[in-house]
């Protein structure tokens, strides 16, 4: 049996008829960009996260960039960011000129709170909190600090469409909560997509405006923005999946509540959920200090993995100019060197489960 690490078409053909059918729709309004799915998806996607404003964007990173370039946030400025998150989280603070200063994650792999104030100095501006793999990070503990040291929150929440700390969405917390739609996305789109969400209306309002050249009357320009709109087809195809996260989220919950109880964990280590929080699953990563031997064992079984990450970003080619040596984050270091992500899809057959449980526990 062949199981792949993902596999993308499966969600698409659970929904196919509504799909299609919203795929013909749009195409025949003859209204293609900042119409009525936007605006109807940014309404039910606001009342989903529980937001009084969502505005949509061409794609997560641009949510990001966008996201710092409303607050201000620019040259000389340090944002908090957790190490081991995707680079696209320090792309959004770097590429507006701000400077990112990494702290360890905790046992759930997200940004460890106990380790914020330690790098705390005049210079920082903003915490970065990114809800890795699904899960809720310690949103209560990350406020507190944030609050304490007049600092502006953002959240990454590029992996917890769905996912609450203490009864509240993930994105509602801080200043500006950041969510990609990527097809590989719990709630994916066919394409790049993004969105920003807020309780602030000037913040929104500024979004709106940024996202179109700048422009809030065609050829008016009040600053220099982006093109960065959400199309209507994306819109349109989100909304349709959107009806059904609900039933989604059980189904993916289900195969990982399966993988917690059936897979060994002597010989793997296993994720946990914190206290207070949810997971979503958007990744079920486990760890094994002989990660890459169990990954190519799992190839020869025809089975697929994704190491989310391999290189955390301050060891990357593209920060080497940071000035970071292998050693610096030891915590974000051992991850890197032993997550391993297993299959996790839409549409994954209880035989598919099984033939992987199977193959981790022989290994």
């Amino acid at each position: 049996m062949k199981v792949m690490a993902n596999t993308l078409d499966r969600g698409f053909f659970m929904y196919q008829e509504e799909f299609e059918k919203k795929a013909l729709e749009v195409l025949r309004s003859g209204w293609y960009v900042l119409g009525k799915e936007v605006s109807s998806f940014e309404e039910e996607f606001a009342e989903y996260v529980g937001c009084k404003h969502c505005v949509g964007l061409a794609s997560g990173l641009d949510a990001l960039w966008i996201a710092f370039r409303l607050l201000g946030i620019g040259a000389g400025d340090e944002v908090l960011v957790q190490g081991n998150t995707y680079i696209a989280s320090v792309m959004g603070i770097t590429m507006n000129g701000a400077t990112p200063v990494f702290v360890e994650p905790d046992e759930y792999y997200n940004l460890d709170a106990s380790r914020l104030e330690e790098k705390i100095t005049e210079r920082t501006r903003a915490v970065l909190a990114v809800h890795l793999y699904g899960q809720a990070s310690n949103m209560e503990e990350i406020m507190e600090v944030a609050k304490r040291h007049n600092l502006r929150v953002v959240e990454d929440c590029a992996q917890s469409h769905g996912a609450k700390f203490d009864g509240r969405m993930t994105g509602t917390f801080g200043d500006i909560g950041c969510f990609s739609f990527y097809p590989s996305k719990n709630l994916g789109a066919f394409g790049d997509a993004g969105a920003i969400v807020t309780n602030d209306e000037k913040i929104a309002e500024d979004a709106r405006i940024f996202r179109n050249y700048g422009s809030e009357k065609r050829y008016y320009n009040k600053v220099i923005g982006a093109n960065s709109r959400l199309d209507e087809m994306q819109a349109g195809l989100l909304r349709v999946r959107l009806r059904h996260m609900e039933e989604l989220e059980t189904q993916k919950r289900g195969i990982c509540e399966r993988y917690l109880r059936e897979l060994d964990g002597e010989k793997f280590l296993l994720p946990r959920i914190r206290e207070g929080a949810t997971h979503i699953w958007h990744q079920f990563v486990i760890r094994s200090d002989r990660r890459d031997e169990l990954m190519k064992y799992l190839r020869d079984q025809d089975i697929g993995t994704l190491i989310h990450y391999p290189i955390p970003p301050h060891l990357s080619e593209a920060y080497r100019y940071l000035g970071f040596r292998k050693g610096d984050l030891p915590v974000t270091e051992k991850y890197a060197d032993t997550v391993l992500s297993l299959p996790l899809f839409y549409g994954m057959t209880e035989e598919e489960q099984s033939y992987v449980i199977e193959c981790m526990n022989r290994f």
